[in-house]
């Protein structure tokens, strides 16, 4: 083993002395790199927004923005950080930096007032800056008169910029006119851009880490199968991947663990096969990296991802942590119980394979064992025509739902064939509506058939009443979403 490093802003920094669970933001902040910010502690705010250099979906490298709050320093071992100090251009011979575009266009076009947020905006719109498949629109190059490039689609630029690349990031004194504006105003990377030639190359390879300080470890193995005989040795380490729970645990609730292993690198939870009659996701995978490489093949999850949380949060979270946690208000779960997923589970003694019906055994509990972890979810082919994923929360993106209702059905001569709905947020677990199911198959697909239904679905679960919403909103909701459902594919009934 290594001294554990961190390469920031091109420079080699030690992680030692920080405590294993010290986060990205205050490792960079100790070192003087207070751009970085601290706003929320719990990923939603994306004032402490960095980029790290990631394994890419169409170049060997993509700049990532992630919340460096969440992150601990452990897990960058060995890996490479940019914030938003390392963006320009450093001058020579005592000469002012050179900004940034995407700086640039911040400044000139009022996208900052106060500041505090300025540089989390700026790291997460030079990620999108260089997503390599971000490309302007051929057919719009008229400019209004903020300097903000016109466009029929309110959240994406003709300069290609995605706006939701941004949905992560709050700003409570500038207004997001103008942040909206310095957006859809940057260009193209240019050839001499030293961050756009780094795409060029592959990131950084996992390194094995083992980092100890006051009693407490950080580890990181080579290979599944070392660090399943790890877990086998030690079974109350707890497993990281995005950190996007974990990390709002050691903020909020000062949670610290003596034995930190990190799985997110492992190569055997990063694969992704489209196999004959099933689609096998590695649980490592971001949700990022699987809505690319899936690229709209399974539309429930295509429609689940802009839902889930913000694009700070999907460039870290993974599959096997959502479902790991096992929370009743995860958004994944509805989705896949609905694709009647089923999970790998694999410990130092082989692996098993378990529906994901039968995975949830209780709130925050599972048939997991000690020592064994979700290695891949596996979504059974061919899929469901009509889909649907409905999320009812208090704000349209990065929310917690009160309800998540999924639906994947086969209608064939306007009969429901099969049925299957996922719910969250009803029960102590995501669970099936297995009435509702029974009430539609064998039937017509009609306004009668959803009707009853519609009724049959408002009595699934057992709602509760929290600050989220009530349980009768919550049982309204489930009804509604059937009703809506419908609503959009009555074409289903002819064809």
């Amino acid at each position: 083993m290594t001294e554990a490093r961190i390469t920031v802003n091109g420079k080699e920094t030690p992680i030692s002395p920080a405590a294993p669970h010290t986060t990205v933001l205050d490792f960079l902040r100790e070192r003087g790199l207070t751009g970085t910010k601290e706003g929320c502690a719990e990923g939603e705010c994306g004032a402490c927004s960095v980029l790290v250099a990631r394994p890419g979906v169409n170049k060997p490298t993509d700049w990532v923005a992630v919340n460096a709050c969440l992150v601990p320093a452990a897990a960058l071992d060995g890996q490479e950080v940019i914030t938003s100090e390392g963006l320009a251009t450093v001058g020579a011979d005592g000469t002012p930096p050179t900004p940034h575009p995407v700086q640039e266009e911040m400044a000139v076009r009022g996208g900052s007032q106060c500041g505090y947020c300025t540089p989390g905006f700026v790291c997460s719109m030079a990620s999108e800056y260089y997503r390599p498949d971000r490309c302007a629109h051929t057919d719009s190059d008229s400019h209004s008169d903020s300097g903000a490039a016109d466009s029929a689609d309110h959240e994406h630029g003709p300069n290609g910029f995605d706006l939701h690349a941004l949905s992560g990031n709050l700003c409570r004194c500038t207004g997001y006119r103008p942040i909206r504006d310095a957006a859809f105003a940057v260009g193209e990377p240019t050839d001499e851009d030293p961050l756009a030639q780094r795409r060029e190359q592959a990131p950084p390879a996992p390194v094995a880490t083992e980092y100890t300080q006051d009693d407490s470890t950080f580890l990181r193995k080579e290979t599944l199968a070392e660090t399943l005989e790890l877990l086998r040795e030690r079974p109350d380490a707890v497993m990281v991947a995005g950190s996007t729970d974990y990390g709002v645990e050691v903020n909020i609730r000062s949670r610290r663990e003596d034995c930190v292993v990190a799985i997110d690198r492992l190569p055997e939870l990063r694969e992704l096969r489209v196999e004959s009659d099933h689609i096998e996701i590695g649980a490592a995978l971001t949700l990022t990296e699987i809505e690319r490489r899936l690229d709209g093949q399974v539309p429930l999850l295509a429609e689940l991802f802009p839902q889930f949380a913000s694009r700070l949060i999907r460039n870290s979270g993974t599959l096997g942590g959502n479902l790991g946690t096992g929370s009743p208000i995860g958004d994944s779960p509805p989705v896949l119980l609905a694709l009647e997923a089923s999970l790998v589970l694999a410990d130092a003694d082989g692996e098993r394979v378990v529906p994901l019906a039968e995975y949830f055994t209780g709130y925050r509990q599972s048939v997991r064992r000690p020592g064994e972890l979700i290695r891949a979810v596996r979504v059974p082919l061919p899929l469901s025509p009509v889909a649907a994923f409905h999320k009812i929360a208090k704000r349209r993106f990065d929310d917690i739902s009160s309800v998540a209702v999924a639906f994947a059905l086969d209608i064939e001569d306007g009969i429901v064939r099969k049925a299957r709905i996922g719910l969250g947020g009803v029960a102590a677990t995501p669970i099936r509506a297995l009435a509702t199911e029974a009430a539609l198959e064998g039937r017509p697909w009609s306004a009668e058939t959803v009707e009853t239904a519609a009724r049959v679905l408002r009595g699934e679960g057992t709602p509760m009443d929290d600050h989220r919403a009530s349980s009768l909103y919550r049982s309204a909701m489930l009804g509604q979403s059937l009703l809506k459902l419908h609503a959009q594919n009555t074409e289903a009934v002819s064809s």
